[in-house]
């Protein structure tokens, strides 16, 4: 019985709810007041009609219901049809910019009077879609994204001195059109085994994907949140070097992570099972083992598709991926310390400076294997060899206030010359105070605070009373400092005080003389 014909007005809403603003088939069977298939129906006559959404603004409804609806309200029926390569066309449409419609359009240049309607050629390609397995229907275009994370279960490694077993995590790498998937066992699940998974994923891909989705695994996510994840600073650097972009998969979303999940699982089988009885004494050695099991399950041909990872990426993948880099990526921690008043900032318990300006500032600090760098707002400030001696510092002069500066620049050797100048007296004075020290450091202070006298008494009186000092054994800055108050240098030493530490007796009538004691 022949379907009553819809009004071009309904056809209109029905059109505008289902195609404009996307609503579900029920959504507008219920806003209509028609029955789901009626809404189809009429979609699908939209379709075949050859029209597109938004209608054309000179087509009126005369003739959109001359495209949409025969006379007696049925569609005609065509001679056979010409079949289609279903496979291709989902192979084509992992290629960038590929679309189904293109894909359609091309197949009716090809078969203008009986090849299927739009309509009929997507529904057939969405039933061969839903017969493959759950890793292949996703349609994921060329180069654009590699799925990343860890293995549940590992590799068992032996230790040959005690016999203990451990498990070295397994990580998996998967691109997305063509499948090809990449597998290496490590030591840890810490960062930098993370990064350099990543590193050899990358490299073994023979380029960078635009866009790496790893799960909401620690190393990588430091905070998960559905919109704005916070990413590990090490590893939005290494993405970043590479020039791709980190996004990582959405929590209870396994639509997200199926491609990866289904690679684990594909690793677990073709690789980990394949080597359950084989024993390993290293992570090195396990890794030769796997990357032969990894060759054979790239060529090994899909069950639908009839070609290997290896061939798809050699078509898809590989000539949409983006180059490698330069240099390979250089792993790096970052911490945020705080500066010290001492102008120093402490990276793994070893003590760095920074210009003292910084002096209470967070900064950010990335430590590689050789280099320690400080950046304060995103810019580096200053880099230092790295030093692994612990509660030690190392210190660049032009971080100093010119006062520590300048302290820094006394030498033993400078301050003698220094103390020269005023005479030979004071020169030996400034040398034995240093000598009478545990370090010369220790002397600098008294050496200045000696030279200082001369400024106020006089460098002529300062040579004397450092004479004096000597010849009585105590060159000591409070000795000096005593003499020039009370005006002693010019006294005369009495007979037999060389070389001993006495003070000089001043003359006065009152004061009685050694002979009185004879």
């Amino acid at each position: 019985m022949a379907r009553k014909r819809m009004s071009v007005r309904k056809t209109k809403q029905i059109l505008r709810l289902r195609l404009g603003e996307e609503r579900s088939l029920r959504e507008v069977a219920q806003s209509v007041g028609n029955s789901p298939s009626v809404v189809h129906d009429c979609v699908v006559r939209f379709r075949a009609a050859g029209l597109r959404w938004p209608l054309d603004p000179e087509m009126d409804d005369g003739e959109l219901e001359a495209r949409m609806y025969h006379p007696d309200g049925e569609p005609t029926r065509g001679k056979k049809k010409v079949a289609l390569d279903l496979a291709y066309i989902h192979k084509e449409l992992r290629r960038k910019g590929v679309t189904l419609y293109l894909l359609w359009q091309e197949y009716k240049q090809a078969h203008p009077d009986d090849g299927y309607q739009y309509s009929q050629f997507a529904e057939l390609y969405r039933g061969y879609r839903k017969k493959l397995d759950v890793t292949m229907r996703q349609t994921h275009k060329a180069g654009d994204k590699a799925f990343v994370d860890w293995s549940g279960d590992g590799v068992e490694i032996v230790e040959r001195e005690t016999g203990e077993v451990r498990e070295a995590p397994l990580f998996v790498g998967v691109l997305g059109a063509s499948g090809l998937t990449f597998a290496r066992a490590a030591s840890s699940r810490e960062s930098r085994h993370w990064i350099r998974c990543h590193i050899e994923m990358y490299e073994y891909y023979g380029g960078v994907p635009a866009a790496t989705v790893p799960d909401n695994e620690k190393t990588g996510v430091t905070h998960p949140c559905l919109y704005e994840p916070d990413l590990n600073p090490t590893y939005a650097e290494m993405a970043d070097h590479y020039g791709t972009v980190v996004i990582p998969t959405r929590a209870r979303k396994p639509r997200d992570k199926a491609k990866v999940e289904g690679g684990v699982l594909i690793a677990q089988r073709w690789i980990l099972a394949a080597l359950r009885n084989h024993v390993f004494f290293s992570v090195s050695q396990a890794n030769e083992a796997i990357a032969e099991k990894l060759e054979e399950l790239n060529a090994r041909k899909y069950q639908r598709l009839d070609e290997s990872r290896r061939e798809l990426f050699e078509q898809l993948d590989q000539p949409a991926l983006k180059p490698l880099p330069k240099r390979r990526y250089e792993y790096g921690e970052w911490s945020e310390p705080k500066v010290n008043i001492d102008y120093h900032v402490e990276v793994d318990k070893h003590f760095y400076s920074v210009p003292y300006q910084l002096v209470g500032e967070q900064v950010d600090a990335r430590r590689s294997a050789m280099t320690v760098e400080i950046f304060f707002k995103g810019k580096r400030v200053t880099s230092h060899v790295r030093s692994y001696r612990k509660g030690r510092a190392t210190t660049k002069p032009e971080h100093m206030p010119p006062s520590h500066r300048k302290h820094l620049e006394w030498t033993p050797s400078r301050i003698v010359s220094w103390a020269g100048k005023t005479g030979p007296s004071t020169a030996k004075v400034a040398d034995g105070i240093m000598a009478s020290r545990r370090h010369p450091e220790q002397g600098y202070r008294s050496c200045l605070g000696v030279m200082r006298l001369g400024k106020k008494y006089g460098e002529e009186r300062l040579e004397s009373a450092c004479e004096r000092s000597l010849v009585i054994g105590s060159p000591s800055y409070k000795t000096i400092k005593s003499i020039l108050e009370n005006g002693l240098e010019k006294q005369p030493l009495l007979p037999g005080t060389e070389g001993q530490k006495t003070t000089t007796v001043p003359t006065h009538e009152n004061i009685r003389g050694p002979e009185y004691y004879y």
